[in-house]
């Protein structure tokens, strides 16, 4: 990873910054899955570590020609108005790295016990008993709010952070450009 991009949400009177990152973010999972991109990572530069705050900024990292290629590609279409676009630029010298991921946590226990009672044949109350309210973990990071394509139903997409690190570490990014092993530059 040798470039980023900068894609910064303007303020608007009418969408909130966080409703307009999703559909950014929303826009860029489609264009990485039309793309079959796995070189291309993400990171909030102005996120926050607790709550939903992500942030106005989406950056892009990746090598100089697929970001071309990615940016190339219609996938901004509709939002012209609502972001600032910088070029693409190399990264700085002398940065950190970290390891940008989704965290998933099943969070709902109504949920559970419903998978419980289909895939164990129990009763609603045995389900209820085996499963307490106490089992519900909650997230105290950042998100956005997508649709899922298949579904259409929202869904939260927690994102972490971790920690800073020397060294950059290879591999592949999912469709959000999100790793649990891969590290983008941080600066």
């Amino acid at each position: 990873m040798d470039h980023y991009i900068d894609l910064r949400v303007r303020s608007d009177p009418e969408f909130p910054v966080p409703q307009l990152l999703n559909a950014l973010f929303a826009k860029l999972h489609r264009a990485l899955v039309a793309l079959k991109a796995d070189d291309i990572g993400v990171s909030f530069p102005g996120h926050k570590s607790k709550g939903a705050g992500l942030g106005h900024t989406l950056r892009l990292h990746g090598h100089q020609a697929r970001l071309q290629h990615l940016m190339q590609e219609n996938w901004l279409t509709g939002m012209a108005d609502h972001i600032d676009a910088a070029g693409i630029l190399p990264i700085p010298a002398g940065v950190q790295h970290r390891i940008v991921q989704r965290v998933q946590v099943h969070s709902s226990a109504e949920r559970i016990r419903r998978r419980q009672m289909k895939r164990h044949g129990l009763t609603a109350e045995e389900a209820r008993q085996r499963i307490p309210d106490t089992v519900e973990q909650r997230l105290d990071l950042p998100w956005l709010t997508l649709r899922s394509q298949s579904t259409g139903q929202h869904f939260r997409l927690f994102v972490e952070h971790l920690p800073c690190q020397t060294t950059a570490v290879s591999g592949s990014f999912n469709a959000y450009g999100l790793s649990n092993v891969a590290t983008v530059p941080w600066f």
